[in-house]
């Protein structure tokens, strides 16, 4: 396995043990304001980078001041996006328009300082586009679970496909087909650690080690050899995040 496996979306701030072996580059996302600091200070450790966003369920936490510290932790040349950031109707449909309208503005966010914005997206994918669809910024559509058609639209855009340890899931049919059918180029290798834990480790906290299972999940539904797929993913993550 080479080193230059890349999990471009790992919470390191919600690791206790850390298990890296493998992977050459990490990308860490933020979520809220009282972490954004914490986050921010993993780029400090070799070929780890970070981001600063404001999730979907924190969007009444945005404020003014929030937004002048993402400005100022943006400054740091390891701050190579703004994210977490997007929509989530699925536990809270109550501030829809409160989570639209604070999604815009950290897209204007990255408009301005020139970063990618790296997108979460749940029950909520026509909004998603719809405020995509013109925002002329690029991106990751993270842990990508909608549909064929839904992908299609999205690279049309410009926009890169986060994937991740669902794509080993015996029963993710739709997200293989997407892995099947998209260019490999608009595709990224994931972990969201701790979450979402790749098949063979399934209940147990997720770690940026098991990438290398969504890759040769990858590399199998493709027909491609490992070591061509891992080749691409990186070559894709360092156009899209400039590292």
């Amino acid at each position: 396995m080479k080193d230059y496996l890349i999990d471009t979306h790992a919470h390191l701030d919600m690791l206790k043990d850390l298990d890296i072996t493998g992977v050459g580059k990490i990308v860490v996302p933020a979520v809220e304001v009282a972490t954004l600091d914490k986050v921010v200070s993993f780029s400090e450790i070799e070929n780890v980078y970070s981001m600063v966003g404001i999730y979907p369920s924190e969007a009444k936490t945005y404020s003014d001041e929030i937004e002048s510290k993402m400005i100022e932790l943006a400054k740091n040349p390891k701050v190579v996006a703004i994210g977490e950031i997007g929509l989530d109707y699925y536990w809270d449909k109550t501030f829809k328009e409160e989570q639209k309208h604070y999604f815009k503005k950290q897209i204007e966010l990255a408009k301005e300082y020139n970063l990618p914005i790296i997108v979460h997206c749940r029950d909520a994918v026509q909004d998603c586009f719809d405020i995509l669809k013109d925002s002329n910024v690029k991106g990751v559509m993270h842990c990508y679970s909608g549909s064929l058609e839904m992908a299609k639209e999205f690279i049309k855009r410009g926009y890169y496909l986060g994937i991740g340890g669902v794509v080993t899931f015996k029963n993710a049919i739709e997200i293989k087909r997407v892995v099947e059918e998209i260019d490999i180029n608009f595709l990224l290798s994931e972990t969201d650690s701790p979450y979402l834990t790749p098949v063979p480790f399934r209940g147990k906290l997720n770690q940026p080690a098991y990438t290398k299972y969504v890759v040769e999940e990858i590399a199998k539904i493709k027909n491609l050899p490992m070591e061509k797929v891992e080749e691409t993913l990186e070559e894709n993550t360092k156009r899209l995040f400039n590292i």
